[in-house]
């Protein structure tokens, strides 16, 4: 049976709150070293930009797809996956390839390596102070049960079975400030800004954007959508609902 802890109001005002607090005034202050570390004469791709708004496009074409006839949308699905001037459609031979474009270009590749380090640099010696003054502490208890499976993910430096789940070990604390910020930073620096470290790492995987392999899978979506025209729905429920209520009175 899981134990339950009386957790010493110390340790939310000299563990949770500080660690809290710093976590949010790092956050910050890599946004703005990485913003002056950052090229100020390089300017984006207009052909990159291009494409993306395409896109985008396309993405709003397949959600609205069932709410304009059915001519209006074949056109507009010939116009962006036509096989031969279709904005999604990509010639073979034509696709570029990020990886020699960053290589022959040496202010992108710097500017990755930039912000590469201005995230494994600060949250290597946060992660490094963290666990050598707050490590081994339970911080806080979570308001509602969890199962067995989050013990891993809350409990992480504490090796004990018997403490119910809900409790956050100070380790785990620091994780979840890590990754769950982004709302916190969208408020401080904008929605634009609002980056968070997951879709870091992630990009971190690859040495830049191909968009023509979006392109590519765009038009594979697009072509694979069967138009349902929901106006005469819309027009039989309305009249159903009518007659309910002529019923009715």
């Amino acid at each position: 049976m899981a134990e339950d802890l009386v957790l010493d109001t110390a340790i939310r005002d000299w563990v949770l709150i500080p660690l809290s607090v710093v976590m949010v005034l790092i956050g910050v202050l890599r946004y703005f070293v990485s913003k002056l570390m950052r090229s100020s004469s390089q300017s984006p791709d207009p052909k990159i930009i291009k494409e993306g708004q395409v896109i985008v496009r396309a993405r709003n074409l397949r959600a609205a797809a069932n709410f304009i006839p059915a001519k209006s949308f074949r056109a507009r699905k010939a116009y962006f996956s036509n096989e031969e001037n279709g904005l999604l459609f990509v010639p073979k031979g034509q696709a570029s390839n990020p990886q020699a474009q960053m290589f022959s270009d040496p202010n992108m590749a710097m500017d990755m390596m930039k912000k590469n380090l201005s995230m494994i640099i600060p949250q290597t010696l946060t992660f490094a102070w963290v666990n050598f003054f707050f490590s081994g502490f339970v911080a806080a208890k979570i308001p509602f049960p969890l199962t067995q499976r989050f013990r891993s993910m809350l409990q992480n430096g504490i090796d004990l079975s018997t403490v119910d789940v809900s409790y956050v070990s100070s380790r785990s604390w620091y994780f979840l400030n890590l990754f769950g910020l982004r709302g916190l930073f969208s408020l401080i620096l904008g929605e634009e800004n609002a980056m968070d470290d997951t879709q870091k790492m992630m990009q971190m995987g690859g040495f830049g954007f191909d968009p023509t392999k979006s392109l590519g899978a765009e038009k594979d979506n697009l072509d694979i959508v069967q138009h349902d025209w929901a106006l005469p729905k819309f027009e039989q429920r309305a009249e159903e609902v009518l007659r309910k209520r002529i019923a009715e009175h």
